[in-house]
């Protein structure tokens, strides 16, 4: 197994982390990533990693590390999330959120995601503007914060926190940003007790109220998962659709691509997926793709890296649209498959399709810049202009 280094703040790999992906996937399936560790890098690899129940996403019991007190109240709330849990747990939580998150819920938001694009467009000032704070930042925490009915006079706030608490997941990870986490993290968790309790006494329509109200075999939801689950979906619907929908909108602008169709999100999030690394920890000893693991080691699946394998996809770094090929690796993959991936296809679609064709003229108006967020890959700015 070949070993590499690159530092995942180095500006040139924030700016294009792909050739280093395909130094890296010339020389297998796994590679030692020396700012990493052990790392999928095929495609193949990468999906049978995900899918393989022998790996997971919690932290082996004798493995645990120890929380400084400091840095609890964030890590109570990841202690609830079904991302972060093996079955039986992670069975019931997200069978649980499937109840109330289904197709005809998520089906009946089109109508009301168009109404928030046309009223931000309708909005696009004259001259040059950034794409990403008018429109992509705008949409994903209104349509989560009205899915879930979650006053979305609140949206700001919420923006301000999720960003927050993401910081803990970042290459560039400082003692400043985990205090500003942790900050998030409590105020973010009175707000959504505060919003349950009133949901509690006065139920709705809206996803919030389906979430308290589902059961399973006589178990509900807690009141700490019930925190952690509505700030997931917070979290995960607003950061990774806002990075989803501006590298989808870099991208079409380059390529001249204007119609928009289910075949165009799809090879945006393949060619420039927000979501780079997912890591898995071993359960159990095993060989795969020639590699002995051991219980206790820690794999990162190279999601961005799988989706421009050459072995999987004819001349990867093109723009096909409605290309044949494997399931992209963009959502995951296995049981922890994004829950919210149903609804972050149907907004980029609405969206976009909306965007080019109320804003026919809509061009770059500068360079678009990705930001040092590493193992996230979304855009800093994108200059844009109308007319």
């Amino acid at each position: 197994m070949q070993r590499f280094s690159q530092s995942p703040t180095e500006p040139a790999f924030v700016q294009d982390p792909y050739p280093f992906y395909d130094r890296a996937r010339a020389a297998g399936d796994l590679f030692e990533w020396e700012e990493y560790g052990l790392c999928a890098v095929s495609h193949r690899a990468v999906s049978a990693l995900l899918k393989d129940r022998r790996l997971g996403r919690e932290v082996p019991a004798e493995m645990a590390p120890d929380i400084p007190a400091r840095l609890r109240p964030f890590y109570d709330i990841e202690a609830h999330s079904m991302l972060e849990l093996e079955p039986p747990r992670h069975t019931r939580l997200r069978g649980l959120v499937l109840r109330a998150f289904t197709s005809r819920r998520i089906a009946g938001t089109e109508g009301w995601v168009s109404e928030i694009c046309r009223d931000l467009t309708a909005r696009f000032p004259a001259g040059p503007f950034d794409l990403l704070d008018a429109f992509c930042r705008q949409i994903p925490v209104l349509v989560i914060a009205r899915l879930l009915g979650v006053p979305e006079a609140r949206a700001d706030d919420m923006v301000r926190w999720s960003n927050a608490m993401v910081g803990m997941y970042q290459a560039r990870r400082s003692r400043e940003m985990e205090d500003e986490a942790v900050a998030a993290s409590l105020a973010f968790r009175g707000y959504v007790e505060e919003v349950i309790e009133a949901r509690r006494g006065t139920p709705g329509s809206d996803l919030l109220s389906e979430l308290i109200a589902a059961e399973e075999d006589g178990a509900r939801l807690s009141t700490d998962e019930l925190v952690t689950t509505v700030i997931l979906l917070l979290n995960a619907g607003h950061e990774a659709t806002v990075h989803s929908l501006g590298n989808a909108v870099k991208l079409l602008l380059e390529t001249g691509q204007r119609e928009i169709d289910a075949g165009v999100v799809e090879e945006c999030l393949r060619l420039d997926p927000p979501l780079h690394n997912f890591q898995r920890w071993v359960y159990e000893d095993v060989e795969l793709f020639g590699h002995s693991f051991k219980r206790g080691d820690q794999v990162n699946c190279l999601l961005a890296a799988a989706n421009r394998d050459p072995d999987a996809y004819d001349d990867p770094t093109a723009f096909r649209p409605g290309r044949t090929g494997p399931q992209t690796a963009a959502f995951g993959g296995g049981i922890h498959f994004c829950v919210g991936a149903p609804l972050a296809r149907l907004e980029m679609l609405v969206a976009l399709r909306a965007l080019f064709e109320l804003c026919p003229t809509l061009r770059a108006a500068g360079p678009a810049t990705y930001a040092d967020v590493y193992h996230f890959h979304g855009l800093e700015t994108l200059p844009v202009e109308v007319g």
